[in-house]
């Protein structure tokens, strides 16, 4: 696990799969706990849950997503931290750089990553790579197809100079592509930012806010 808590795009593996569906189906009759059939232990023993942007609830469960194979196999969860077995983090999933021996590496998401990576790593960005890209290349599940999107996440704790602001717009040209920028007040779409000149939607633990500097404090909602 990681030495602080886990955060939003983290990899978690669960330390005993049998034990967290069986918990989940003996408090069936609750909407946080309750698992769709396809989240079986036997899944749960490859996939790791996402973490959620959210809070951690009254007894101090992770806010988590389960991924199944299909897009439409999404289901949110609360996880003891207990049960965590082993974290990974999109930064840590760029670093392994699994892309580059994979063995679909042609596939569209793979070989716009493959082309990214370098312009990212020479910009000197803290990066990432998240959604079903991450997933797959830190899980050894190959749910990837010609259609995957390009998640990256890039986690900024003071505002991106402009030069590298530039810089990570320009990849945007990639239409299959998205950046994510992490701030210590939550998340914003880069791609919204360049659309509307800085007001974007910023993600938070407490839900979604409109702001103009993400970076500060949000004082609107949508």
């Amino acid at each position: 696990m990681t030495a602080s808590a886990p955060l939003p795009h983290d990899l978690l593996w669960l330390a005993d799969p049998a034990a967290f569906v069986a918990d989940c189906a003996d408090h069936a009759d609750r909407a946080d706990c309750a698992l769709p059939a396809w989240a079986s232990a036997a899944w749960l023993a490859q996939a790791p849950l996402v973490v959620r942007r959210a809070r951690a609830d009254a007894r101090g469960r992770i806010p988590v997503g389960v991924r199944g194979v299909t897009r439409a196999q999404r289901h949110a969860a609360w996880l003891p931290a207990a049960q965590v077995a082993r974290a990974v983090t999109p930064r840590m999933i760029a670093r392994l750089a699994r892309w580059r021996e994979h063995p679909r590496r042609a596939l569209p998401a793979l070989a716009a990553l493959a082309r990214a990576a370098p312009l990212l790593d020479a910009m000197r960005v803290d990066w990432g790579v998240a959604g079903s890209v991450g997933f797959s290349l830190a899980s050894g599940l190959d749910l990837l197809h010609e259609g995957s999107d390009l998640d990256l996440l890039v986690t900024a704790a003071a505002p991106l100079a402009p030069p590298a602001e530039r810089a990570l717009i320009a990849l945007l040209d990639d239409p299959r592509l998205d950046i994510q920028v992490g701030t210590p007040r939550g998340a914003f779409a880069l791609r919204e930012r360049a659309r509307t000149g800085g007001r974007v939607l910023l993600k938070t633990a407490d839900g979604p806010v409109m702001c103009d500097d993400p970076w500060l404090a949000p004082a609107a909602r949508p």
